[in-house]
């Protein structure tokens, strides 16, 4: 029994041609155009057909295993690891990982047909794109930098929710600082601004996503002083800006936040893949598995900036970053040289040469570490804690009654349960006639 064999639409239509050329209807000159063969090729494929049939048209490597192929161990291997540590790893992550932990050099396509072949997706969802006009990015590092925020849930349910903060150079594509926080706030970004101020420079300009945190809203009424300098008082950060020189751009859309938009769809992939590999559950765990992962995401992603050097400028020589990262707001000295600030109470010491400070409008700073310090035309003034109030000693140590009970409540500071609530209280309605409700003028005319 003859032996079958199965061709390709190549081979059958090499065989229609030599059939032609056997029976005489078309000459060997003439194949060999029809088959873009040489005339020897198309001789030597005759003389074989004749001898060994349509067999002889069949390639002869087909059905051999070829010399490449991947051992099927270690495709186990990697599928058996794409299923437990590195579990929710994109392919190319995946691949990466491969190399720098395993020891297992392979390309991204082997990985993904390996994976493929063994019902295992990338979880990354990548949308089709769509036509934009595309904006040059800045030629060189420091005269632009993308600022934002990314609330997600970073650790996966093993710890609390947390908001990512960072920043990435525009013509670079280098995140130069993020950290993770318990929430978006200005705290953060000028944490942020700070380490990148300290590290490389102060950039030309932030571009920002008009958040209350960068700039005051346009609906907010000004206040009088503000109409009467012409313009509204800037935000903490805001103001920190104006005192670095930095130009603050804000953007209307996500889209021309396209850059780190990105970086952030990346992060959600890769650190946090990061993160669950190691194991990180708290804030701390986070910024450190975070610190690890930026010099590697820059090594890997980014790209030569368009023109060379750097943008950022140097600080001046006097500069001092705790009287500039930090929270300033306008006190005034009450008659016992005493700053009230919160629940804070600062004593003013005299200083250079002035007994009293009664009544000077002073500015105190609250510092990132939490202390206060209180500066009058830009100096530091010497302070110490006052001598707290009689009511708050009273607060603090006193017990308080609350009618109908048997026993009185514990100290406040001891006690935080039955607290008494305030009476809720309703907005003072006037009747339909009263005065309030009337017109002016026909007041006025009832009056005479």
């Amino acid at each position: 029994m003859k032996e079958k064999v199965t061709l390709n639409r190549k081979e059958q239509r090499s065989l229609v041609v030599l059939n032609q050329v056997g029976v005489g209807r078309m000459r060997g000159w003439e194949a060999a155009e029809v088959l873009t063969l040489s005339l020897r090729h198309v001789r030597r494929l005759l003389a074989a057909y004749r001898k060994e049939g349509a067999q002889a048209l069949a390639h002869g490597n087909r059905g051999r295993k070829p010399g490449n192929a991947l051992d099927e161990g270690l495709k186990e291997r990697v599928v058996e690891l794409a299923r437990s540590t590195y579990a929710g790893c994109n392919f190319q992550h995946f691949t990466e990982l491969l190399s720098e932990r395993e020891g297992i050099d392979l390309s991204h396509s082997s990985v993904r047909l390996i994976l493929l072949s063994a019902g295992i997706r990338s979880p990354r969802k990548r949308k089709p794109p769509k036509h934009r006009s595309r904006r040059e990015r800045y030629p060189r590092e420091g005269m632009l930098l993308q600022i934002d925020g990314s609330r997600d849930d970073w650790l996966e349910g093993r710890g609390p929710y947390l908001s990512l903060v960072g920043a990435i150079d525009d013509a670079t594509g280098k995140p130069p600082y993020a950290l993770f926080r318990e929430q978006e706030d200005a705290q953060g970004y000028i944490l942020l601004l700070r380490r990148i101020v300290e590290s490389h420079g102060i950039p030309q300009a932030l571009y920002h996503d008009g958040h209350g945190i960068f700039e005051r809203s346009k609906r907010e009424p000004e206040s009088l002083e503000e109409q009467l300098m012409g313009r509204k008082e800037p935000t903490q950060f805001g103001r920190i800006m104006e005192e670095l020189d930095i130009i603050s751009i804000t953007s209307r859309s996500p889209q021309a936040r396209g850059r780190i938009e990105r970086l952030w769809g990346t992060f959600q992939d890769r650190l946090k893949s990061e993160l669950r590999i190691a194991g990180a559950s708290t804030l701390e765990q986070a910024n450190q598995v975070l610190w690890d992962f930026l010099p590697r995401y820059s090594q890997r992603f980014a790209v030569p900036a368009a023109e060379p050097g750097s943008a950022y400028r140097e600080p001046p020589q006097d500069f001092n970053p705790d009287e500039v990262f930090c929270f300033k707001y306008q006190r005034t000295v009450g008659r016992d040289n005493v700053v009230r600030f919160g629940e804070h109470r600062l004593q003013i010491m005299p200083t250079n040469g002035r007994l009293s400070y009664v009544k000077a409008r002073v500015e105190v700073h609250e510092r990132m570490d939490g202390s206060l310090a209180v500066y009058y035309k830009g100096q530091c003034l010497l302070t110490k804690p006052a001598p707290p109030e009689a009511p708050v000693l009273r607060a603090r140590n006193m017990p308080r009654f609350i009618p109908g009970a048997d026993k009185p409540l514990e100290s406040a500071t001891t006690s935080t349960n039955n607290i008494l609530k305030p009476k809720a209280t309703h907005p003072y309605k006037p009747a339909p006639n009263h005065p309030w409700r009337r017109s002016f003028k026909m007041y006025v005319d009832k009056r005479g």
